[in-house]
């Protein structure tokens, strides 16, 4: 088999935020070895690193890679299969240096690598390798194919209980989730069976009151429903034009059309429009902000990118998790964990991936402000922006395990507990396969995923099931920026509209 190997900053997230712990992820130098044509498998060899790395007994960040091969010069890319599932399988190599583990999942579409011991820093290990079984993906030895391994930034959220809803026993979020029957309450996820439910609105139609949830156990009904209490993995950042523009740009021409968010369903421009300036007519897309979050994503295009990458849509219980961590819940509180918000202004530098905000004490992008500096417009900023070598966890507007920008920039898509169409979710990872029917191609395949091909249903508008939390950079209130505001949490929107972008989970293996 003869196989064109080569890295890919396909989902590589290239952004210097000390903060964040893990950045400037690179895979460099990919070479092929031990192809074995009887087997069937080839080795991908590779070196990995990134900055500020960790590992504590809290949680560690991790990246999660995975291999996309072209049978066709190039011109569509497939998903490919590892050799074996669990941790270290045999025939995978650890390589030299920050000791490192490799994990596998059982569907064996990537795998994540984190250290192995407790520690921080750098992390960089040389001569890492992988079995790529491409027998198992159709491929026989006289196949010629082109290789690309891939890389996203990732923050491990344990296993544990946490807290939904802000009740401090007076007062509580719009639409806060609650003890059934007991308003203003915030309600602890636990392994053990609890009734929730929330006040309801348009946006918010929880057709069954009230809902049970058992962190162990999924909700009443769907076992299977990701609560946020098991351990999963999502990623650090907002999806970024970069990220975009790489997935773009492996799809065929006719995938191309539906995820084309230059389009008139999207900003109808090729020019930035509120700071996205992604551009495409033919052939690649480009950007000119690689670092910058992406807008213009909708439901569709969010899950689109969640089943190429073999990812998964997140929940707004997972959400709520991920931001506040094992910590009691705090009323009105932000994804820093305190009620206190100072809005970006003032961009210092070009805006290259290394432009900082000089406003004091800056650690929220929202309130719809026109920047001075920089590109200047509204719209949203680069991933990581506010963290700095010293940054507390206010200051870099960090979530309690580390993922950023949780509160404003972009709103956050999630899969909604508000209504049928969102608690049927089964949780299903992505496959790494777009659909390739001609009504319906470039969108994800899983079935169990509300709303992938945005019909309208029930009389709202289309992807129904899906929903919205954490505000965006034109949010004008402060309270929908709160972890627990759920003021469009079951909002069935389809559109591609400027504050819309979103991240993307894993259930952990």
């Amino acid at each position: 088999m003869k196989i064109l190997l080569c890295c890919s900053s396909i989902i590589c997230i290239l952004i210097v935020s000390p903060f964040s712990f893990a950045n400037n992820l690179t895979l460099d130098n990919p070479s092929l070895t031990d192809s074995d044509t009887e087997g069937k498998t080839t080795k991908i060899t590779f070196d990995i690193s990134w900055d500020n790395s960790w590992r504590n007994k809290l949680n560690y960040d991790a990246a999660w890679i995975f291999v996309k091969y072209s049978i066709d010069s190039g011109s569509t890319w497939q998903h490919a299969t590892l050799k074996s599932a669990g941790v270290n399988p045999t025939g995978f190599s650890l390589g030299s240096g920050t000791a490192i583990e490799i994990v596998v999942p059982q569907d064996k579409k990537g795998c994540f690598i984190q250290r192995a011991a407790y520690g921080g820093g750098s992390l960089a290990t040389t001569g890492v390798a992988l079995v790529w079984d491409w027998g198992a993906d159709g491929l026989d030895s006289g196949t010629q194919a082109r290789v690309k391994i891939a890389g996203i930034e990732m923050v491990y959220i344990p296993e544990e209980a946490f807290y939904l809803g802000d009740g401090d026993g007076s007062s509580e979020s719009t639409y806060a989730f609650h003890q059934s029957g007991n308003d203003n309450s915030r309600v602890q996820i636990t392994s053990a069976s609890k009734n929730i439910t929330c006040d309801i609105n348009g946006n918010d139609d929880i057709d069954t009151l009230p809902v049970t949830v058992d962190g162990d156990g999924g909700i009443a009904g769907n076992a299977n429903f990701p609560t946020g209490y098991k351990a999963f993995y999502i990623m650090k950042y907002e999806i970024s034009e970069s990220q975009w523009v790489d997935f773009f740009n492996t799809l065929s021409y006719a995938k191309q059309l539906a995820r084309d968010i230059t389009d008139t369903s999207g900003k109808n421009s090729d020019e930035p429009i509120n700071r996205n300036t992604v551009s495409w007519t033919s052939g690649a897309a480009t950007t000119v902000a690689p670092d910058r979050s992406c807008g213009y994503l909708s439901w569709m295009d969010l899950c689109a990118y969640a089943d190429w990458t073999a990812l998964r849509p997140m929940t707004e219980l997972e959400y709520e998790k991920a931001a506040r961590g094992s910590m009691d819940a705090v009323f009105a509180e932000y994804a820093w964990g305190n009620n206190n918000v100072t809005y970006a202004t003032t961009i210092s530098g070009a805006e290259d991936g290394t432009e900082t905000i000089t406003d004091n004490d800056a650690n929220c992008c929202a309130n719809n402000q026109t920047f001075s500096g920089g590109s200047g417009g509204t719209g949203p900023l680069r991933n990581g922006i506010f963290a700095v070598s010293n940054s507390s966890r206010q200051e870099a507007g960090s979530t309690y395990y580390g993922a950023m920008e949780f509160s404003g920039n972009l709103a956050e898509r999630v899969v909604t507990l508000g209504n049928e169409s969102g608690r049927d979710f089964q949780g299903t990872n992505g496959d790494g396969i777009l659909s390739q029917a001609e009504s319906f191609e470039g969108n994800a395949t899983n079935t169990d995923w509300p709303g992938i091909d945005g019909t309208p249903a029930r009389g709202v508008t289309g992807a129904l099931g899906s929903g919205s939390r954490g505000g965006a950079w034109n949010s004008l209130t402060n309270p929908v920026l709160r972890i627990s505001d759920r003021t469009s949490a079951s909002a069935a929107d389809s559109a591609r509209r400027e504050y819309y972008g979103g991240r993307c989970v894993r259930t952990a293996p």
